[in-house]
């Protein structure tokens, strides 16, 4: 870190402050609420509760296969996007060289390299934990359904008491999986710390911009009011 100007750790702390301000709009603020991702969540519970009205649930356990199959789609993502990372760590040198010959300005400091590709690492280490722990919940999710018997209908107490069960499984899934999208898109924007501190600031406001409009003013929303 002592290898870093204070406009480089002030472009950091700019980083850190609006992915936890993202965070603190979709998942604590007063407009929670109005979110994208909370809107979702009561569908989540419709649709559990209309699987019970089903004899035939092949719908609902391939909803659930989807799922689990596009959460692991992207924890492979973020473990193969740890691999290219780690690529840039152990080839700093040769990197740096390849750097001073494109056409944009870019730090040749070995050491700001290295640091920045340790940064990345953690973020995108963050991403596989979340997609990796969504993953598991989608798994217990579909356990809990699949305990319900076609025999149980929509006015069985134990059968609404495992679908409810079951949709906070999903609903908490669902949660962790938004916050690994979050940290892979802000990686997006961390990358423009190789142009410097004055482009990783732009390139992180202008992915908090993104998502913030797609959560709250996007045409996706629109459809759900």
């Amino acid at each position: 870190m002592e290898h870093l100007s204070p406009f480089d750790i002030g472009a950091l702390i700019f980083f850190l402050f609006c992915w936890l301000l993202y965070s603190w709009l979709i998942y604590a603020s007063p407009w929670r609420e109005k979110s994208l991702t909370h809107m979702m969540d009561a569908y989540r519970h419709t649709w559990l509760r209309a699987m019970l009205s089903r004899q035939m649930r092949i719908a609902d356990t391939n909803i659930a296969a989807g799922l689990q199959q596009g959460t692991s789609f992207f924890a492979s993502t973020s473990l193969l996007a740890i691999g290219g990372a780690f690529a840039i760590l152990n080839s700093t040198d040769k990197v740096v060289e390849l750097a001073k010959e494109l056409p944009i300005q870019l730090t040749p400091d070995p050491a700001h390299w290295e640091t920045k590709a340790i940064g990345l690492i953690l973020i995108l280490a963050y991403s596989f934990f979340k997609f990796g722990w969504a993953y598991r919940l989608f798994n217990y999710a579909t356990i809990i359904m699949g305990s319900v018997a076609d025999t149980q209908g929509k006015e069985d107490p134990e059968a609404l008491e495992r679908v409810d069960r079951a949709a906070k499984f999903v609903t908490l899934a669902g949660r962790h999986f938004s916050r690994g999208q979050a940290s892979l898109f802000f990686s997006v924007g961390f990358l423009g710390w190789y142009g410097g501190p004055h482009v990783f600031m732009a390139a992180t406001l202008f992915v908090f911009m993104v998502l913030v409009r797609r959560q709250f003013f996007s045409k996706a929303r629109a459809v759900l009011l």
